[in-house]
């Protein structure tokens, strides 16, 4: 059984003696230090969310100029093969030039070389006739 006496009286006195050289040793050093961690993780915390924003900002403004170069690549490319085209083109069209004038030149030639062996036919006709019909007679014609 628990007898009131002077006993008693120590052991609290001890008991509250002890709570506040505890408190004052140990728990409030304990309690700063975990305020302290507490703290500094909040710090952390921050600065984890401000890097994560800036990231994410950076991956943004990454991806505008990705997408501009792209856009812009596109369009030299286009340009490109619009100027090579209308090279092409211009190629095409003075190779036909070329083509036409030297098929008029050829063609004109030919007429003329045309003519002019129909000229020297008509002019050689009445000796060749003459020849003709002396192979065949077998005579003279000049009388």
């Amino acid at each position: 059984m628990i007898t009131i006496d002077i006993t008693l009286l120590i052991h609290i006195i001890n008991i509250i003696v002890l709570m506040l050289v505890l408190n004052a040793i140990l728990y409030k050093p304990i309690l700063a230090i975990m305020e302290k961690r507490a703290r500094h993780l909040e710090g952390l915390q921050g600065e984890v969310a401000r890097f994560e924003s800036d990231a994410k900002a950076q991956q943004a403004e990454l991806d505008r100029k990705i997408r501009e170069a792209s856009a812009k690549a596109k369009k030299a490319l286009d340009e490109a093969k619009a100027q090579a085209q209308a090279a092409g083109a211009r190629q095409l069209a003075e190779k036909r030039a070329l083509a036409e004038e030297e098929k008029s030149k050829a063609l004109d030639s030919a007429h003329k070389d045309t003519e002019t062996a129909r000229k020297e036919l008509m002019d050689n006709t009445a000796e060749f006739a003459r020849a003709m019909a002396e192979k065949i007679l077998g005579r003279s014609l000049n009388a």
